[in-house]
């Protein structure tokens, strides 16, 4: 078990976001259902991780995200418009199709979460998170540690950087109710802020 000065910080947080809470009050609760759009790689499982999470935990969010069929993706404008003879054409008129869905759904997503994988180079991932930065949205990115450096300009831009999906649902989860996770991150090595580095305001 991590110090029990950590460990009431994390339940004093958890209970009375907003200060002193009385019979177990909770100031952050809303009803507002949050729009979430998840943008980026197809070849895993991500996605449905967060919306696991999201689901386990009871959050008011509604998830979007684009066609993750990646043959659909390809062929939709020529299924519905016609074959065209040279590739560069067939992609346009698909791609075209395809943006109709990507910017609709930005546009109208509170939050925006862009996966990078290690396997592909998601130029498009790359795209949306300059399109919803363009918009003002909030914008959560979530990769491998050792693509952070390539990515350090998308992050820049990001209000939150996780390394794995549940990072994302625990960050929906404080943003969304107040709620933190029972564990920090770092275990036994977590230390309060005003443990470690004082009180920020001697005259609270």
């Amino acid at each position: 078990m991590f110090a029990s000065s950590a460990r009431r910080a994390i339940l004093r947080r958890a209970t009375s976001p907003g200060g002193p809470c009385i019979q177990g009050c909770r100031y952050m609760s809303t009803e507002k259902v949050w729009k979430v759009y998840l943008s980026g790689e197809i070849h895993s499982d991500w996605r449905e991780v967060i919306a696991e999470g999201v689901k386990s935990k009871g959050l008011p969010v509604s998830l979007s995200s684009p066609n993750t069929s990646h043959e659909d993706s390809d062929d939709c404008g020529a299924i519905i418009l016609g074959m065209e003879e040279e590739r560069p054409n067939w992609d346009k008129i698909g791609a075209n199709m395809n943006n109709i869905r990507t910017k609709t759904l930005i546009k109208e997503a509170d939050v925006v979460v862009v996966r990078f994988g290690e396997k592909y180079r998601q130029w498009n991932a790359a795209f949306d998170a300059g399109y919803a930065s363009a918009l003002g949205k909030s914008i959560i990115t979530l990769h491998p540690p050792k693509i952070s450096h390539m990515l350090k300009e998308v992050n820049s831009a990001a209000s939150t950087v996780c390394e794995d999906a549940s990072q994302v649902v625990d960050t929906l989860a404080y943003v969304i109710r107040g709620d933190l996770p029972a564990h920090p991150r770092d275990g036994d090595k977590f230390v309060p802020i005003a443990d470690r580095l004082g009180a920020g305001n001697p005259n609270p």
